[in-house]
């Protein structure tokens, strides 16, 4: 581990712009609620709740130099996520993303990551190019990586030397989105994190369970597969086999991030030397915790 961190989060990092209605909504609803800012984007969830679990994260991003950008690298530093080896671009906006929840779940969203898709490579060159390694000095610790970064970029990743020795944390930015972490199923190097749709995204078939679906990803070539299903049990295929396990049933008051809090509370007591089994219980329980609001957002 770096001098500076204990983990590195790559990918979105931006401005969550959220709209929570209590009532049940349906397309064209004009309903009353609550709308917030935070600093969102599934690297930076996952970093935010790394943080919260005592790890010190890193974020390898890109963030514009407008006062959004500078205002979104106030709040990293004030909740314990680094930020020195962020990407800032003078020509390219911070990036944002927009949510409405009602009490029957998401109803839409749409993520402006166009900054990040066009800051491509650059966000990586503290891996590839040094302080945190190269080709010829592959960095060793945990990655943390989500799907919001190009397939060119993700495949880059899954066969660059410079990645050769990481512990690579892939996940999905969204179902949409799910087809670009293919790469990680070709080449057999990362840790999956995917809920059911996603994983029968990957797999083109479509699976009843968890268990299924972890499966059948380590079977298309992934090192290792986690795969949740909502209320629903859990599941973890890899070298020490399949593991599965119940949730916790809880009141469900938000949904945006809590399969980011998942995969952090996952890693972070992987990290912490617990086995698979308790891991995966660690990782759920932090999850239903999350989506029944007893944590801040």
């Amino acid at each position: 581990m770096a001098g500076d961190h204990d983990i590195l989060c790559i990918g979105s990092v931006l401005w969550d712009v959220i709209g929570r209605a209590p009532s049940h909504m349906r397309q064209g609803a004009d309903v009353p609620g609550r709308i917030t800012r935070l600093p969102g984007g599934v690297a930076m969830n996952i970093a935010m709740a790394l943080a919260r679990f005592g790890l010190r994260p890193a974020l390898l991003s890109a963030v514009g130099r407008d006062p959004e950008g500078d205002d979104l690298i106030r709040n990293c530093m004030a909740l314990g996520v680094g930020t020195a080896h962020l990407y800032r671009s003078e020509d390219l906006p911070t990036d944002r993303y927009m949510a409405i929840e009602g009490a029957n779940g998401l109803i839409a969203a749409i993520a402006d990551a166009h900054s990040l898709e066009a800051a491509g490579a650059r966000i990586l060159r503290p891996l590839t190019d040094g302080p945190l390694g190269d080709s010829t000095h592959p960095y060793a610790g945990c990655i943390a990586l989500d799907g919001n970064l190009t397939l060119a970029l993700l495949n880059e990743i899954a066969t660059h030397p410079a990645f050769a020795r990481a512990d690579l944390r892939v996940a999905p930015a969204s179902p949409g989105k799910a087809e670009r972490l293919l790469p990680f199923l070709t080449h057999g190097r990362a840790v999956l994190y995917v809920n059911l749709e996603e994983a029968s995204i990957l797999c083109q078939q479509s699976f009843d369970s968890a268990a299924q679906a972890a499966q059948g990803l380590v079977a298309r070539g992934a090192m290792r597969a986690l795969v949740t299903d909502g209320g629903r049990p859990a599941a973890d295929a890899g070298p020490q086999g399949v593991i599965t396990l119940p949730c916790r049933q809880v009141l469900v008051t938000r949904v945006t991030g809590a399969g980011d809090t998942f995969m952090a509370a996952h890693i972070a007591a992987e990290l912490a030397g617990q086995p698979p089994a308790a891991a995966l219980a660690h990782a759920l329980d932090a999850a239903a915790t999350y989506v029944s609001g007893e944590i801040p957002s």
